[in-house]
């Protein structure tokens, strides 16, 4: 069957906080611990599978506490059963030594940027030995990575891990397209992606993530290709329209679960989720 054929259940997952934007950019961005597992319960109702959680401090810089990733997670997992809790391990704001800290709470899934690009203003920094430590971590804990790839040269820093036996063979891939600097939001360079990963990665599952406007076209061309998951939320878009801020992350998430059913595919219940990303 061709991928755009595909009839598969498709996860959708919700970026709910992120790092960069502020409540003076939207007033719904969900920073504090309450607020988070408040807005993620709403997105959940509305069809989101997996959460990807950050984390603030008081004055909503990136925070690395431990503590807070494991009461965000605490409250999800009373309120939302089944979601996929997945953390961040993040770089922007955030110290090296710290971004392994979460995983100790043994989240479902973690985010695990495999190399270093230019962002709109920083360089985005993930030496080989904090990649290698990271996927070890994450091993040992039993946390499933999310393979975040920002440029071609990052799937071969997966093949590197899956060899060195850091992760497993069919891992889940995150194409992010659309970040300053970094990978242009273009179908012609998600098609060179995805041949690559399938040549060099067989067994991966895959997503793609379009960043700012880019979020609905890049979820298109994701589906049409016959993806395994979708990513939306306020971390990437806090836009409905030019003119309109998105109300909430379940609004955003209401729009991907009608892109996905506009594709002919249907939204997948949390156990399938589970499934579909290799977790019980």
């Amino acid at each position: 069957m061709p991928d755009s054929a595909k009839t598969d259940p498709v996860v959708i997952a919700v970026a709910i906080t992120g790092s960069v934007p502020r409540k003076s950019d939207t007033p719904a961005l969900p920073v504090t611990v309450a607020e988070q597992i408040a807005s993620t319960r709403e997105a959940y109702e509305a069809g989101a599978t997996l959460a990807h959680i950050h984390v603030r401090n008081d004055d909503e810089t990136p925070s690395s506490d431990p503590d807070r990733f494991a009461a965000v997670q605490d409250g999800l997992r009373r309120h939302c059963p089944g979601l996929i809790v997945q953390f961040s391990t993040g770089g922007r704001g955030r110290d090296p030594a710290s971004r392994g800290l979460s995983l100790q709470h043994r989240p479902d899934m973690a985010s695990l940027s495999t190399g270093s690009v230019n962002f709109p203003t920083i360089v985005y920094e993930n030496h080989a030995v904090l990649v290698s430590d990271l996927a070890g971590q994450m091993k040992r804990f039993g946390v499933r990575p999310e393979i975040e790839i920002f440029d071609l040269s990052h799937l071969h820093g997966a093949l590197r891990l899956a060899e060195a036996g850091l992760i497993d063979a069919r891992p889940h891939v995150q194409f992010v397209m659309g970040v300053k600097n970094a990978l242009p939001a273009d179908p012609h360079l998600l098609d060179l992606l995805l041949g690559e990963m399938r040549r060099i990665l067989p067994g991966a599952t895959w997503t793609a993530a379009g960043i700012g406007r880019h979020q609905a076209e890049v979820m298109d061309w994701a589906l049409a290709r016959g993806a395994d998951a979708v990513r939306t939320g306020l971390e990437d878009n806090i836009r409905i329209t030019r003119e309109r801020l998105a109300a909430s992350n379940a609004e955003l998430v209401a729009l991907a679960a009608a892109t996905v059913r506009r594709h002919g595919r249907r939204v997948a219940t949390p156990s399938e989720a589970r499934k579909i990303l290799g977790l019980r």
